[in-house]
C-alpha cells in the first residue's frame, strides 16, 4: 500500500554534492531514505505544486487544458484567455464581500507557474513564431496521478493485477530461457491449455467473465492507458535534458574538435541505444502498423459496447489516436533538437574559424609594421629548395592514337518514313485516381501502406506512377516516411520485365481533423 501511495514521486538519485551522507541502504532496495525525501521536498516541482496555496486551481485548470484535452502546445494568448474565464467564474462563485479569491491577472498567474522556482509550465517560442507557447511539465502529470489515488473508489479490483503479475513473470522467465527443452515444455503446456479451451468451446461450455472481473480489468486498462499517455511528456523532457547537457559540454569544451565530435555523437547514439530509446521506438513501430491499429480500434469499440461495463472512461474510446499524436510530437521534438544542435555546432565552428582569421590578420599587420624598420633583429630561416630531377629515360615514348575506321557505305536509307512526333510522346499519370484509391483504402482503416495499395492495384505506368504516389497531397490524409525501415515494390514493364524499387516505408494516414470527424 505504501508503494502505491507514493507512485506520484518516483525514485531519484540525490547528488552527493547536495547531500553528502545520503547512501541508499543495500538491504532495502527501492526505499526512500530521510535525506532523499528531504531533497525531494525542496527540489521536486510536483511536491511544490501539491504544497502551493492555489494547488486546486493549478491542477484543475492544467488538467482540463493539457491532460484531458491531450494538448502539447498552446499559445500564450489562448491560454491566458481560457484562464481569465476560469478566474472570473471562480471569483464570482467564491468571492466574499466583493473581494476576489484570485486577484492577480491571468498572465501573471501563467508567468508564476512557468517560473524556475515553480516549474509547472514550460514557456518556449516555437520555430518560426514570435509568440510564446506553453506546455505542461511532467511534474503536473505526476501530481495529478497522486491526487487521483486519493479519491475513494467504489470498486477496487485485485484479480486482474495478480494475473498481470503472473503473466509478466512468465514472460520474463520464458523470454530469458536458453534451454530448448524447457522452452518446448512451456509451449506444450500452453498448447494443452488451448486445446482444452477449444474442446470446451466446441462442447458449448464457454468460460465467461462475470461483471466483477470485467470491471476489474477495465479499471486496470483505463489506468494503464492514461499512465502510458502521461509518460510521453517525461520521455520528451528527458530528451530535452540530454540536449541541454550536450550544449553545456560543447560551450565549455577546451580539447580537440575530434574528441568533442566523438563525445557528441556517442551521446546522441545513447538515446536510441538506451532502454528508454529502444522501448519508445518499439512502441512507435507498433503504432505505425496498420493491422495493429485496426485491431486496437476494433477491440476498444467492442469493449465499450459491453453492457456489464456501465462506468466507461470517455477518453479511452480513442486513446490510440492520443497515443499516436503524443508519439509524433515526441518524434518531432527529437528531430527539432537534433537540427538545433547541428546549427549550434555550426555556429561554434564559425566562431572558432573567425578567431583563427583574426589571429592571422593580426600577424600580417604586425609583419607589415616591422617591414619598415631596418634594425628590428627579426630573422627567418628557410630550408633550401630541393631540385626536381627527371631523367630523360624516365619519360614515356610517344604513342600515336589508333584511329578506328568507319565505313558508312553499307548504311541504307529506311524503307518507311518514321513519324518524328513519337519522340514527343510522354507518359502522363493522373493523380486523381491515385488519390481516390488512397481515400477508399482509408475508409476501411486509419492508415494504409504503399505496398498494400500497389498489391491491390498494380502499377500500370511503372516508375512514373510510383513517383506520383509519393507526391500526393490532400487535406484528408498525410504521407508518413519511416526512414528506419525499408520495403520493396515490384511491378512489370509492358515488355514483361520485372522491376524492383527499394524505398523507406511509406504510410498514408488520415489527418487528425478527418479522423475526428469520421471516427468519433
Amino acid at each position: 500500500m505504501l508503494a502505491a501511495e507514493r507512485r506520484g514521486v518516483p525514485k531519484m538519485s540525490v547528488p552527493s554534492s547536495t547531500i553528502g551522507h545520503c547512501v541508499e541502504d543495500p538491504d532495502r532496495p527501492g526505499v526512500l531514505t530521510f535525506d532523499e525525501l528531504g531533497w525531494l521536498r525542496g527540489n521536486s516541482p510536483a511536491w511544490r505544486l501539491l504544497c502551493a496555496d492555489h494547488a486546486a486551481l493549478v491542477l484543475s485548470f492544467l488538467d482540463q487544458v493539457f491532460v484531458t484535452g491531450n494538448v502539447r502546445s498552446i499559445s500564450a494568448t489562448e491560454l491566458a484567455s481560457r484562464l481569465d474565464d476560469e478566474l472570473y467564474a471562480l471569483n464570482e462563485r467564491l468571492g466574499s464581500d466583493g473581494v476576489p479569491k484570485f486577484p492577480k491577472s491571468a498572465k501573471a498567474y501563467l508567468d508564476d507557474w512557468a517560473a524556475p522556482d515553480a516549474g509547472w509550465l514550460r514557456k518556449y517560442y516555437p520555430e518560426g513564431s514570435d509568440e510564446p507557447h506553453f506546455d505542461a511539465t511532467p511534474a503536473v502529470e505526476k501530481a495529478l496521478q497522486w491526487v487521483g489515488t486519493l479519491q475513494e473508489r467504489s470498486f477496487v479490483g485485485t484479480e486482474s493485477r495478480l494475473n498481470t503479475v503472473f503473466l509478466l513473470l512468465r514472460q520474463i522467465v520464458f523470454g530469458a530461457e536458453t534451454d530448448p527443452a524447457e522452452r518446448l515444455k512451456e509451449l506444450r503446456r500452453q498448447r494443452l491449455e488451448l486445446d482444452q479451451e477449444i474442446a470446451r468451446a466446441q462442447a458449448g461450455q464457454l468460460d465467461l467473465m462475470d461483471v466483477s472481473a470485467l470491471r476489474d480489468r477495465y479499471q486496470q486498462l483505463s489506468a494503464t492507458a492514461r499512465e502510458l499517455l502521461s509518460d510521453f511528456r517525461e520521455v520528451e523532457e528527458n530528451f530535452r535534458k540530454l540536449d541541454r547537457n550536450l550544449r553545456e559540454k560543447i560551450a565549455t569544451w577546451h580539447g580537440a574538435k575530434g574528441e568533442l565530435l566523438d563525445e557528441v555523437l556517442g551521446s546522441r547514439e545513447t538515446i536510441a541505444d538506451s532502454d528508454q530509446g529502444r522501448s519508445f521506438q518499439a512502441f512507435f513501430d507498433f503504432l505505425l502498423s496498420a493491422s495493429r491499429q485496426d485491431e486496437l480500434t476494433r477491440l476498444l469499440a467492442s469493449v465499450h459496447e459491453l453492457a456489464a461495463i456501465s462506468e466507461t472512461d470517455p477518453r479511452l474510446r480513442h486513446i490510440n489516436y492520443d497515443w499516436l499524436d503524443a508519439a509524433e510530437q515526441t518524434q518531432a521534438t527529437v528531430r527539432q533538437l537534433s537540427e538545433q544542435l547541428r546549427r549550434f555546432l555550426d555556429d561554434q565552428v564559425w566562431s572558432e574559424n573567425r578567431r583563427v582569421m583574426d589571429i592571422l590578420h593580426s600577424i600580417e599587420s604586425r609583419a607589415l609594421k616591422l617591414r619598415e624598420q631596418r634594425h628590428v633583429g627579426v630573422s627567418t630561416e628557410l630550408d633550401a629548395p630541393s631540385p626536381a630531377i627527371v631523367l630523360p629515360m624516365e619519360r614515356p615514348l610517344y604513342a600515336p592514337v589508333a584511329k578506328t575506321p568507319i565505313d558508312s557505305g553499307s548504311v541504307l536509307p529506311p524503307d518507311t518514313q518514321a513519324d518524328p512526333t513519337v519522340l514527343f510522346d510522354q507518359v502522363y499519370v493522373d493523380p486523381g485516381p491515385l488519390r481516390r484509391s488512397v481515400l477508399r483504402a482509408l475508409y476501411r482503416g486509419s492508415q494504409v501502406g504503399l505496398t498494400e495499395l500497389v498489391r491491390d492495384q498494380p502499377l500500370r505506368h511503372g516508375l512514373a506512377e510510383l513517383v506520383a504516389y509519393l507526391s500526393l497531397t490532400d487535406e484528408s490524409f498525410r504521407v508518413v516516411f519511416d526512414e528506419s525501415r525499408t520495403e520493396q515494390l515490384r511491378w512489370h514493364d509492358p515488355d514483361g520485365q520485372e522491376r524492383v524499387a527499394t524505398l523507406p516505408r511509406v504510410t498514408f494516414a488520415r489527418a487528425r481533423a478527418a479522423t475526428s470527424a469520421g471516427d468519433r
